[in-house]
């Protein structure tokens, strides 16, 4: 008896096994193809609007080409080589750092200040929320025209100043190959600050009041409260706004183009913009052409980087919550 007992199997396999094997395997092959599904679209234009035109405009940049016929005259390298050579595209490279390192310094500390104030429950809130962020809504060719004629000589900022008793800081505010650069600055800061606050607002409302409760009971003033507890619980917000503001300002044109035509004597130059003199004024589209792998190199090497040591916890903090 003992032996035939033990001769049993403890356990019998279940009918249902390889049925649910089955199911599981259906349900893999069909989270595949809705994944296929819904990526294909996006697929399917950005290689058509992105990965195709980078792969065109590097072939073409291989070339001395002016736009019309075939391309017969093969330079290699050389369009790399005359622009980096180039003391205009040099000076480009320069004035498109001094925008990045003034946002950075100027725009990240102002639009933090002006979030951390609009946060806060004062009379006519929301209307002060409308006025910072409407500069953001207009586009980049209202806004230029709107500037060109404010800061224009006789304009709505030199008579503000003469009226003020200021006569003496009136400026040829475009036309001042010392100035325009900073000039053009200001309108930019004017345009864009309004995208970081109300980023910065956003990530404000969803820290919760408790801990600025439980830091000034501790004793924390409110500027301690600020700098210990709310300004690291922005460090997110703020790193993923410092990756846009650094992309944008590397590849500002249109309010450059717009309003100063990267002059005057290219004082206030930018990549893109001498990319657009020489590629499509000058018809140099060879080496427009290289300008722009340049530019698309610049730019993806800072965000591989970038995403690489600066937004690499965040990333893996948003995947373990998800896990979780």
């Amino acid at each position: 008896m003992s032996t035939a007992t033990s001769s049993r199997p403890l356990t019998a396999p279940s009918p249902h096994a390889p049925a649910a094997g089955g199911a599981r395997r259906r349900s893999r092959s069909r989270t595949r193809l809705e994944l296929a599904f819904l990526l294909a679209p996006a697929l399917v234009l950005f290689t058509a609007f992105v990965l195709i035109p980078i792969c065109v405009a590097a072939y073409y940049s291989l070339y001395s080409w002016n736009g019309f016929g075939p391309l017969t005259d093969f330079v290699g390298l050389g369009n790399y080589v005359d622009a980096f050579s180039g003391d205009v595209f040099q000076s480009a490279i320069g004035h498109n750092l001094i925008i990045v390192a003034l946002t950075i310094i100027v725009q990240l500390p102002l639009s933090i200040g002006l979030a951390l104030l609009l946060n806060r429950k004062l009379r006519g809130r929301t209307f002060l929320r409308m006025v910072v962020f409407a500069p953001y809504v207009l586009s980049e060719a209202v806004t230029a025209v709107i500037w060109l004629l404010i800061l224009q000589p006789g304009g709505f900022i030199d008579e503000l100043l003469r009226g003020a008793g200021l006569g003496f800081f009136v400026r040829q505010w475009l036309a001042d190959p010392k100035i325009v650069l900073y000039t053009l600055f200001v309108v930019i800061t004017w345009k864009y600050i309004g995208f970081g606050v109300i980023l910065l607002l956003a990530a404000l409302q969803n820290i919760p009041a408790e801990l600025r409760e439980a830091a000034a009971l501790d004793g924390a003033s409110p500027w301690q409260a600020t700098r210990h507890v709310v300004l690291p619980l922005l460090g997110p917000t703020i790193r993923v706004w410092i990756f846009l503001a650094v992309i944008g300002s590397l590849q500002l044109f249109d309010l450059v183009w717009i309003m100063t035509l990267g002059g005057p004597a290219n004082a206030s130059a930018t990549m893109v913009s001498y990319l657009t003199d020489h590629g499509f004024k000058r018809y140099e589209f060879g080496f427009g052409s290289a300008v722009a792998v340049i530019l698309f190199i610049i730019c993806f090497t800072f965000a591989l980087l970038y995403q690489r040591y600066a937004l690499r916890r965040d990333t893996e903090g948003a995947q373990t919550r998800a896990v979780n």
